[in-house]
């Protein structure tokens, strides 16, 4: 078997198992939000994905989400990042969030479901909806050695990989259809920070 075919065959196997509720996890509650230079995000949707997977801390599973009965499967262009969440934080409903954990996109290599990447933030992309602010922290890994973009800053994300920054904001304006959801802007890494010390379950 070469490993043009393997690969396809390795993730169908992958999703099987997922779909089917066979693959269990870890209690990623125990997992804090920052490390010592970092956050760690624990990837639900590998980079290239178009599988709609989601972690269900009730279960600790990670299901593909289903509409209908139907498998969600986004209808457009796969995720351009490993998307997933930060643990040990929860946008709490009474403040003004969505009952949900912060939202992350790191941009790197694809890495499998359940892995826990230690990460950056260096962005902060700020969107509507269906009339709820929904706030996606943009990052790279910690790890030099797992970058595909030498940028740990807004500034040097602006300047030097602003197609990459354009093409992740039309990819979450257009996945879910034609203006279904509205661009509010971008901020800084130093915005990204003070969102996710507002909703660390661990900060004072």
């Amino acid at each position: 078997m070469s490993a043009k075919t393997s690969f396809p065959l390795v993730i169908s196997l992958l999703l099987l198992g997922v779909s089917c509720q066979q693959i269990s996890t870890p209690d990623y509650s125990k997992v804090p939000a920052k490390t010592a230079s970092g956050i760690n995000v624990v990837v639900e949707i590998p980079a290239g994905t178009n599988h709609k997977i989601e972690y269900h801390s009730e279960s600790k599973q990670f299901l593909v989400d289903s509409i209908d009965g139907q498998v969600r499967i986004i209808d457009f262009l796969p995720y351009p990042g490993n998307y997933g969440f930060i643990p040990s934080t929860l946008m709490d409903e009474k403040r003004g969030g969505d009952g949900d954990a912060l939202d992350v996109l790191i941009i790197g290599e694809s890495v499998p479901t359940g892995t826990v990447v230690e990460a950056i933030p260096i962005a902060t992309l700020r969107l509507l909806d269906r009339g709820e602010v929904d706030t996606k922290i943009i990052a790279v890994p910690a790890d030099p050695s797992k970058q595909i973009i030498k940028s740990a800053d807004f500034q040097s994300f602006l300047i030097e990989y602003d197609a990459a920054k354009r093409i992740i904001e039309n990819w979450f304006l257009h996945y879910k259809g034609w203006q279904v959801i509205e661009f509010l802007g971008w901020e800084d890494e130093k915005h990204a920070w003070q969102v996710i010390e507002k909703w660390n379950l661990n900060s004072n």
